[in-house]
């Protein structure tokens, strides 16, 4: 038994050379822009899965680039009419649809006021397209399942893209144009050994840190969505300040620990929820000890968490279905949430 999610899932891919394949001009002419006029301020507008994608690229400028970058608190255009400074702001609005009014009207109000305004959107002729100064499509082609798989992948590799650009990275440019290669071998890897502990489960930490905690957000949201497990995504140093005390007799925990920095403290914390009862399912590269779900490798490891969330994808789908649900149709859920 199949179902759209799964095929959505499996032809990222394919979106993603599709998409590396597009725009590289217009890329490049933003990365150049960027270069000669730094922006003052970087913020991002985003909500559920796109919002995970933003927070990637925001962790990818400020680690890169020294740049901060805020996420803009949603309603603050809509509701409260902010009359936010724009001189020498770069905003950047992230949608699958391109219709939701709040992310339209800030991306208005901004390059109205003279910022630099930019969307990524799978939906070339939305009004946030047309609301925003330079438009990146995402080329994923047409997602007809609920929950997004292969147009979160194309926001997070269009994200790093614009970040190669801006940095005049030859190397993360190279990494990219290989991903596909990387993509199609991480949907290949088995992960069915989360199926029989989550099965039952009703409630989860996803920890993640670094460029790896936007798949961490991600995998929460799609455990909730799909499975109806409530799950909560927690960075592995701040699952300390708290959220640690409910781990015993059992609790389930996914640990996202691709290459990078931050993998040596997710392994200890693996280890740490371990005894105190935790049981704990770790996201690890081929050889890692105590590694059930084994991740892919990329030309570069910033884009290590997207070949990650490309092996997640199928294991959440296969646990939907094993737990009683349709991951194409999740409860109360629709394809474009329109919000303000």
């Amino acid at each position: 038994m199949s179902s759209l999610m799964l095929e959505e899932a499996l032809s990222a891919p394919d979106a993603v050379a599709r998409q590396l394949a597009a725009d590289p001009l217009s890329y490049a002419r933003l990365g150049q822009a960027l270069q000669e006029q730094p922006p003052s301020s970087v913020l991002t507008i985003a909500r559920g899965s796109s919002d995970h994608a933003a927070h990637y690229l925001a962790y990818l400028v400020m680690a890169r680039l020294g740049r901060l970058v805020t996420s803009l608190p949603m309603s603050l255009i809509t509701l409260y009419q902010s009359r936010i400074h724009c001189e020498g702001l770069l905003s950047l609005a992230f949608s699958q649809s391109g219709q939701s009014p709040d992310l339209i009207a800030p991306t208005e109000f901004f390059r109205k006021g003279g910022a630099r305004t930019v969307a990524f959107v799978n939906a070339s002729g939305s009004p946030l397209a047309a609301a925003a100064e330079h438009v990146f499509e995402l080329h994923a082609g047409p997602e007809k399942s609920v929950a997004a798989t292969k147009s979160y992948i194309a926001q997070l590799v269009s994200g790093a893209r614009v970040v190669a650009a801006w940095q005049q990275d030859d190397a993360l440019r190279a990494a990219l144009n290989v991903l596909p290669i990387a993509l199609q071998q991480a949907s290949r890897l088995d992960w069915s050994a989360a199926l029989p502990v989550l099965q039952g489960a009703d409630r989860l930490f996803v920890l993640g840190r670094g460029t790896g905690l936007a798949v961490a957000m991600e995998a929460a949201l799609k455990l909730k969505e799909t499975c109806g497990i409530q799950a909560e995504a927690f960075s592995g140093a701040e699952v300390k300040h708290g959220p640690m005390a409910l781990v015993r007799d059992g609790y389930p925990l996914l640990v996202f620990a691709p290459r990078g920095p931050a993998q040596a403290g997710l392994l200890a914390i693996a280890e740490e929820m371990r005894s105190r009862g935790g049981r704990v399912l770790l996201a690890a590269p081929l050889g890692t000890p105590g590694a059930e779900l084994p991740l892919a490798t990329t030309g570069n490891e910033d884009l290590d968490p997207i070949a990650l969330v490309q092996s997640f994808y199928p294991m959440v789908e296969a646990l939907a279905r094993a737990r009683g649900f349709n991951p194409d149709v999740p409860p109360n859920l629709a394809k474009v949430t329109k919000t303000h």
